[in-house]
């Protein structure tokens, strides 16, 4: 049924959530067992914390980079890559930090979050695209200033750039394809309001519950992979 729903309603973007990569063994965030359930979120991925600690905070970030360097792409990834060079999935906006649509082979990633893989200097706006290397405490080859990890982090706002690419996909989209996320993250969880606004359909795979469960024309709370790995045989 959902691959029926792609196929009949094009263009289909996809907005995909930390469910998505926990089959890959990274943790998600807000579950009992997620990563905030360890970490006070204000006191390692604020940016009043790292104008206080950075040295802290990177600390933080380079325990998620040790855990991302051993996570590989799963099924749910290599099924949306798959989609998209299919002609069937136009895009995949992610709140993911991870980058594992990338290395599945997906093209057009709106990365509303950003990507821990990479760090931006606050002073003089220097990007670093190795910040792994660049550990225990990444400096600014230009001015010597503490990188700040790549990612929007709490109290900040997002991308410009990336947000308005993501409203504007969901708004084009006939059908937006909700994949392991809650929907509970602002402004991002605004974006099926957009796509609904604009007469598009709404489709949603999650193993909890969202805010738009009883607007959605397609909804299975299940995990990803072994679904859309089902939609890609299903020819």
């Amino acid at each position: 049924m959902l691959a029926e729903l792609i196929r009949a309603n094009q263009p289909c973007v996809v907005l995909t959530g930390a469910g998505v990569s926990t089959e890959s063994g990274i943790p998600d965030f807000r579950s009992a067992s997620g990563i905030w359930a360890q970490y006070d979120p204000y006191e390692v991925a604020s940016i009043e914390a790292f104008h206080r600690d950075p040295a802290r905070v990177w600390e933080f970030y380079a325990h998620r980079l040790d855990v991302l360097a051993d996570a590989k792409p799963n099924r749910a990834h290599g099924a949306l890559a798959e989609l998209e060079s299919r002609g069937l999935v136009q895009a995949v906006i992610t709140q993911n930090v991870d980058r594992l649509h990338t290395a599945a082979g997906s093209r057009e990633v709106i990365e509303v979050h950003g990507s821990v893989a990479t760090a931006v200097c606050l002073v003089c706006g220097r990007r670093e695209e190795h910040v792994h290397e660049l550990l225990p405490l990444p400096r600014c080859a230009d001015c010597a200033a503490v990188l700040k990890p790549g990612v929007v982090m709490f109290g900040e706002l997002l991308p410009v750039e990336a947000i308005d690419r993501a409203t504007e996909l969901a708004r084009s989209a006939e059908l937006l394809l909700v994949v392991g996320t809650s929907l509970e993250v602002w402004p991002v969880a605004g974006l099926p309001d957009e796509t609904l606004a604009h007469g598009g359909k709404l489709a949603i795979v999650n193993r909890d519950a969202t805010p738009y469960d009883a607007r959605a024309d397609w909804l299975i709370h299940a995990s990803a992979g072994d679904l859309l790995a089902a939609c890609t045989n299903s020819g």
